[in-house]
């Protein structure tokens, strides 16, 4: 089944995970997308203000990406995003980490400019096993709306 904009009201959606985070992909990523030495090299790590290796922010929003396809925006009639809102790291991801994603839909409404789709606001919050915040980002998607919605509109 197709995810249209009526299935997302406003309130917690879906626990996604857990994914467990390998040291060998942490080291692949940084090594060809951020190659600063808290990423790469446990020595530099540990005296970095991470204490220890950690993974690159664009890595933990790149699996909390997947997270979310494989989850639901996989199966979801979605036409793209215009950007995230906001993005916040909050603790470093750990080699050995199992992350659990939380998504909330925090705002779903019909677009002012096109009523056939709407936009819908998710609040994504990624947690290591201890619970503690790995990151939040607050990013819209546009959806389609379901025919019979979409021809109501006006």
């Amino acid at each position: 089944m197709t995810l249209s904009f009526e299935d997302f009201p406003p309130g917690h959606f879906g626990t996604f995970g857990p994914r467990r985070v390998t040291r060998e992909e942490v080291l692949a990523f940084a090594a060809e997308f951020d190659p600063q030495p808290m990423h790469l090299d446990e020595e530099a790590a540990s005296r970095s203000m991470l204490k220890g290796l950690s993974a690159s922010g664009w890595h933990l929003c790149s699996i909390t990406m997947r997270m979310m396809f494989d989850g639901f925006i996989g199966r979801t009639a979605s036409l793209g995003s215009p950007g995230v809102n906001e993005l916040r790291w909050l603790a470093p991801l750990r080699p050995g980490d199992d992350i659990t994603l939380d998504v909330e839909v925090a705002e779903a409404r019909v677009s002012r400019s096109r009523p056939e789709t709407g936009i819908v606001t998710f609040k994504a919050v990624a947690r290591n096993a201890a619970g503690l915040q790995l990151c939040e980002w607050i990013s819209p998607i546009i959806v389609r709306r379901r025919d019979s919605a979409a021809g109501q509109a006006g």
